[in-house]
């Protein structure tokens, strides 16, 4: 397979009746890596919204329990895109995560945001330092993707378009980032549980580069102090160069997902997915996903 032949194949495909299997294709073959880093970068900026980085602070996940609720992420978003919403796996998989959203009190804007992250920061990811730009197929693939998602999920008012869907996104960061105590222990914990994969000696290096990546917004909320514009411009060079060589290596020919990331350590041994994410947590309820007829969402 030539360097570009898996593209011109995508572009054979209907982007709404195959998106799944676009997606598939974008994200296992083309982009894995750069699409680890961006929805790393994309559930990591929601917790700049106050009333989801609390709530992710409260129930300690991601505080005393990083690795694992990053695993389990991880595993469960992605189990959807190996298998399909079809199958077993992907049935499972939305079971699990509707489960875990109805133990806490979200509000549909919320959910709705965080969607919006999934399909919008791969994008811009890819487009500054993938190997090449997504194409028009995929990014209408990537958003019927994510839209059907969000339905199995009892989101409401979903976006139609990816255009909708960044719009919605930038609105509603301008509007709902802020400073909060709670959600910057969030943030920390995710940044040393980052640095935690490498050797100790690079934990502070790993941490900068990675405020390097960071937009203003984002830093503004949290409030770290600007990375040096130098340092920001040799990171992101140095991002950049990578995909720049990923071009030039011959096309990937097996799928790589993301239970097979070495970042992945929680489950030595294997798996389920029915027994992966977060229970209930005493003090902290409420059913935040409803069906159009009131119900919770299944």
């Amino acid at each position: 397979m030539k360097r570009f032949e898996r593209l011109a194949q995508i572009r054979r495909m209907d982007p709404h009746g195959e998106a799944s299997e676009i997606y598939r294709l974008t994200s296992a073959y083309e982009f894995p890596w750069d699409f680890t880093r961006a929805l790393e970068l994309a559930l990591y900026r929601t917790y700049a919204v106050p009333s989801i980085g609390r709530l992710l602070a409260e129930t300690a996940e991601l505080t005393d329990r990083t690795q694992k609720r990053y695993d389990d992420t991880s595993l469960l978003l992605d189990a959807v895109v190996e298998h399909g919403f079809d199958s077993i796996q992907g049935r499972t998989a939305i079971r699990r995560i509707n489960q875990m959203h109805r133990s806490y009190d979200i509000g549909n804007d919320d959910m709705r945001y965080v969607l919006c992250t999934f399909v919008v920061m791969p994008k811009r990811w890819i487009d500054a330092y993938g190997w090449r730009r997504l194409s028009h197929h995929e990014v209408v693939a990537c958003s019927v993707h994510y839209r059907t998602l969000g339905q199995h999920m009892g989101i409401k008012d979903i976006p139609q378009s990816y255009e909708e869907f960044e719009a919605c996104l930038d609105a509603y960061e301008e509007s709902h980032f802020a400073w909060d105590e709670e959600a910057r222990r969030v943030s920390d914990a995710t940044l040393t549980l980052m640095g935690s994969w490498y050797p100790r000696a690079l934990a502070p290096l790993l941490r900068t580069a990675t405020l390097a990546l960071l937009d203003d917004p984002l830093l503004r909320a949290f409030r770290y102090s600007p990375p040096d514009p130098a340092v920001r411009a040799l990171v992101r060079r140095a991002v950049r160069m990578r995909g720049r060589a990923v071009r030039l290596l011959p096309p990937r020919r097996a799928p790589h997902f993301a239970r097979q990331n070495w970042e992945i350590k929680s489950y030595p041994d294997g798996y389920r997915l029915n027994d992966l994410g977060t229970r209930p947590v005493p003090g902290v309820q409420g059913c935040p996903v409803r069906g159009a007829d009131g119900s919770p969402a299944q």
